[in-house]
């Protein structure tokens, strides 16, 4: 009994003790409930959203760039970036089926892919970004053909430009990551990027659905577009012709051209050539480079630097340095825009500012001052000579830009002073960046006041003709446009509107008027005496004439002082400036040529003729009103003039001053045949074949010529001009709808393109007859 009792009190004892320790652990894992669902709640709902919500971003579309006519230059379309999430991979055997298929599918390193799909902790690694669709679909069908789940697509966009090089130096590129690196796409990139969105969910530990799950979609904003002054039929004449003008004189700095409208400041065409394609920026365009490269590879300048280097493997490390950074060189050098970036010595294109102070300030007069060059004029007892050597003897103000006289404007120069000459220079803009919506523009080099009014008056001597000092090529536009349009200086722009993703306006840019330079009076003056330096058979840039545009214009050849080799100027800087017309400005287009390697480097040789060219593709195209002259309108019928063996450039001046039209065929950079052939009578206005190339002559020449008898004498005209032939006109017609009567070739007979065509309405053709 008694140890029955004891028995019994002993379980009593540990029941209670059993109690008190359950008690004891249910407080202690309820406190613990509390601290972490209460207390620490904040903290522990972060870490597992942080676990199971995974966001997938959604790329915004960014913005297109359009001319201004809305064609397309700038677009992004649906690209893919490959990733893997290795904490979903199932073995190593699975990691090797998808490294075989990924890396031969997207030419990326195996063992790259290998190394990415062992970090089994991590969801996400980019194993190839821009994937295209045909690309994309082969994936996924692997994966589904595989059952595998660890292999995904997130969607991304690329940039295209559907029209290559066209306008690269303006527009720039963007780099992998959707970013402007350059141009227009770097300068307005916040407009044009918008901002991604992204899809968040809840994924359980095997990044499976879960049960109760959580999708929220915040949605992207597709960046804006932008409307460009820039027009892509403008823009392409101005690359044509810079082109072919770059490899006809071997120009060893590249050329570049601006098209500028001289009373809004837009910008309707900007090229440097050669340049880009910014669908492959890092592809070199220029021939020139890879002969540089070439050379560098063999250059005593880096063995200098490996032979200071005595370990092969640290050599051959140093070595592929210095090429990658020699080629870097190189492409940062054909992304360079030279029309905004690069300051020159303009030359006598400079000599239009200068006359253009006189002549505000009064201290000459277009008849009234003369001046006498001997071929020199002594300055602080040096002589500085004339380009032409005999001189031009007693001369008008106006004659002296005419001619380009430097001994002229050097007394010009003197008459000005340098305190005027110094505030006219900064009125006109040109000691400071014009502000274009461009990145990367430079601002000029010019002389402090103190310098330039030393008594010996080298400085404001030499810069009265354009030398000595440096702006770039953008300045000298915007300054020549404010010589032209009235005095005012013009804010120069790329940009003329930014629509959103619906298309509406949602900015305007308007012309600004920075301030006026000059007055009305002297615009009109010397734009007037800019028609004489082209349209007088005697004046330095004939060869820009246009019949029926009154093209006015100045030339400019340049020395690079600061590139001297033996204390010799050996490279120059050949440079045009034209407007139309010149009796109502519209337009100025200036070209110019660094460093052509030529006898004759002469703006008046070289510049001219490409600018003419520019200036007959682009007048008519811009709706510009021909304004004939009696001459011109006199001869209806014109002599074909003979251009075989001419550079390209000097025939089509030629062709265009006998008023007739000219068709290119071929890239080459001499003519090697015309037709029709030299001294041809043709009407006014009928085309020039030009062959550049010898298998030019083969493709599409002959051609069977159409039956136009019974036809009126426009729908004659028509035919003949859709089938590529000239047309000439014989006899007058008695009654009104009177049909054409005979014809000369004969309808069904072959004739090569460009062909003259004679239609009459005689019964036969007058020329044929015995």
């Amino acid at each position: 009994m008694a140890l029955n009792r004891q028995g019994n009190s002993m379980k009593k004892r540990m029941n209670i003790v059993l109690f008190i320790m359950v008690f004891i652990g249910f407080g202690i894992l309820i406190a613990r409930l509390y601290q972490i669902q209460i207390v620490d709640g904040e903290m522990y709902r972060g870490k597992a959203l942080s676990q199971q919500l995974r966001p997938t971003q959604i790329t915004a579309k960014r913005g297109n760039i359009y001319d201004r006519n809305r064609k397309i230059l700038a677009s992004s379309a649906t690209v893919w970036t490959v990733t893997i999430s290795p904490a979903e991979v199932k073995d190593a055997a699975e990691l090797e089926k998808i490294a075989d298929f990924l890396s031969e599918t997207l030419d990326v390193d195996r063992e790259n892919i290998i190394a990415r799909g062992k970090k089994v902790g991590s969801y996400y690694e980019v194993i190839k970004k821009k994937v295209e669709d045909e690309k994309a679909r082969e994936i996924l069908k692997f994966a589904s053909d595989n059952s595998i789940g660890s292999i995904n697509l997130v969607e991304d966009t690329k940039r295209y430009y559907p029209y290559g090089n066209l306008c690269s130096t303006v527009l720039g590129f963007t780099d992998d990551d959707n970013n402007g690196a350059y141009g227009l796409e770097s300068y307005y990139n916040k407009v044009l990027s918008g901002t991604d969105g992204m899809v968040v969910s809840n994924k359980n530990a095997k990044s499976g659905d879960m049960p109760f799950s959580y999708d929220k979609m915040f949605e992207p904003q597709n960046g804006n577009s932008l409307v460009l002054t820039i027009d892509e039929v403008i823009q392409h004449s101005l690359e044509k012709h810079l082109e072919t003008a770059v490899m006809e004189h071997n120009v060893q700095n590249r050329g570049t051209g601006i098209v500028m409208d001289v009373n809004t400041g837009a910008i309707l065409a900007m090229a440097t050539k050669p340049d880009f394609d910014p669908n492959e920026p890092s592809k070199l365009c220029d021939p020139l480079a890879g002969i540089r490269i070439e050379e560098y590879a063999k250059s005593e300048e880096l063995q200098n630097e490996l032979a200071k280097i005595s370990d092969p493997e640290e050599r051959a490390k140093k070595e592929k340095e210095l090429k990658q950074a020699f080629l870097e060189k190189e492409w940062f050098a054909q992304w360079r825009n030279k029309a905004i970036s690069d300051p020159y010595e303009p030359g006598s294109v400079f000599k239009l500012v200068t006359a253009s102070m006189s002549l505000d300030l009064g201290t000459a007069s277009p008849e009234g001052s003369r001046y006498f060059c001997p071929g020199y004029h002594v300055v602080a007892g040096r002589r500085k000579s004339c380009w032409k050597r005999e001189g031009h003897g007693d001369i008008a103000f106006w004659e002296a830009i005419k001619y380009s006289c430097n001994p002229a404007f050097m007394m010009i120069g003197a008459s000005i002073g340098a305190e005027n000459f110094y505030d006219y220079f900064d009125r006109f803009g040109l000691r400071e960046a014009t502000g274009i919506d461009l990145p990367g523009e430079s601002d000029g080099i010019f002389y402090d006041l103190k310098t330039l009014s030393k008594e010996s008056g080298e400085e404001l001597a030499s810069s009265s003709f354009g030398q000595t000092f440096k702006i770039t090529p953008i300045q000298l536009a915007t300054a020549v446009s404010a010589v032209v349009n009235g005095g005012k200086l013009m804010q120069p722009y790329v940009v003329s509107q930014q629509l959103d993703s619906e298309g509406n306006v949602v900015k305007t840019t308007k012309p600004q008027v920075k301030r006026s330079v000059i007055t009305e009076q002297t615009s009109r003056t010397v734009a007037g005496i800019m028609e004489h330096v082209v349209c007088d058979e005697d004046a330095s840039g004939k060869k820009a004439y246009v019949p029926g545009y009154r093209i006015g214009g100045k030339t400019g050849t340049s020395e690079k002082l600061d590139a001297k080799e033996d204390g010799e100027v050996t490279k120059r800087i050949a440079s045009f400036a034209g407007i139309a017309p010149s009796n109502d400005p519209q337009i100025l287009c200036l070209v110019l040529f660094d460093e052509p390697y030529m006898t004759n480097i002469y703006g008046s040789v070289l510049a001219a003729p490409v600018v003419g060219s520019i200036m007959a593709d682009i007048c008519p195209y811009l709706g510009i009103e021909p304004q004939y002259t009696e001459k011109e309108l006199s001869e209806k019928e014109v002599e074909c003039p003979y251009v075989e063996g001419q550079l390209v450039h000097d025939g089509i001046s030629e062709i265009v001053k006998n008023g007739l039209n000219y068709k290119i065929s071929g890239n080459g950079t001499r003519i090697i045949r015309q037709l029709p052939p030299a001294h041809s009578k043709m009407p006014k206005g009928s085309d020039v074949r030009l062959y550049t190339e010898p298998q030019g002559e083969d493709q599409g020449v002959l051609t069977e010529v159409p039956d136009v008898v019974g036809m009126t004498v426009e729908q004659a005209r028509r035919t003949l001009l859709n089938s590529q032939f000239n047309v000439n006109y014989e006899g007058k017609a008695q009654f009104e709808g009177d049909r054409i009567k005979s014809q000369s070739p004969k309808a069904g007979e072959m004739a090569k393109t460009s062909t003259v065509v004679t239609i009459s309405y005689n019964d036969e053709i007058e020329s044929k007859k015995p």
